[in-house]
């Protein structure tokens, strides 16, 4: 059961997951609507706050409980598929790698000036998708992190996702 601290992050956090669900990620976008496609854009789009809420010290503490929500949700969701307790660590422990991957490889890629070989590695798994698709995946990602580059923290910790 969640604390009263735990719950600060569940705003965000949803917002997160609602956002990583929307339907032109899976459309436009060629993602695969699959556990895998789903946990992709998720992690994605949850990389991309962290990075932000990473730029300014008030973010820290939403940094840790978010990602806390994000463990709990992957740990909810591996259960409710069957996976038991012996294994669920072990599957927990290889998304926080795969999701600490995410962020090193989007903010080398934002660096770089491109994040089109870190969408095929990691959200179309090595196979690249038609131009088009990856255009929009690209896109849609820059200009949500250009978008919560100019909103304030404080509205991003609410939920509040440009």
């Amino acid at each position: 059961m969640f604390g009263a601290q735990d719950t600060e992050a569940l705003p965000l956090y949803s917002a997160i997951v609602a956002r990583g669900r929307a339907p032109h990620w899976y459309l436009d976008g060629a993602v695969p609507d699959t556990m895998d496609g789903r946990f992709d854009m998720i992690a994605g789009l949850l990389a991309f706050v962290l990075l932000r809420l990473e730029e300014d010290p008030a973010g820290a503490e939403t940094v840790a409980r978010v990602t806390e929500r994000f463990v709990d949700d992957m740990d909810g969701q591996l259960r409710q598929i069957g996976i038991g307790d012996i294994i669920v660590g072990k599957h927990i422990s290889k998304m926080m790698s795969m999701l600490g991957g995410r962020i090193g490889a989007y903010r080398e890629g934002l660096a770089a000036g491109g994040l089109d070989a870190a969408l095929v590695r990691n959200v179309y798994r090595g196979t690249a998708p038609s131009p088009a698709a990856l255009t929009h995946v690209a896109t849609a990602l820059h200009d949500f992190r250009d978008a919560l580059a100019h909103t304030p923290t404080a509205t991003i910790i609410a939920g509040d996702l440009p």
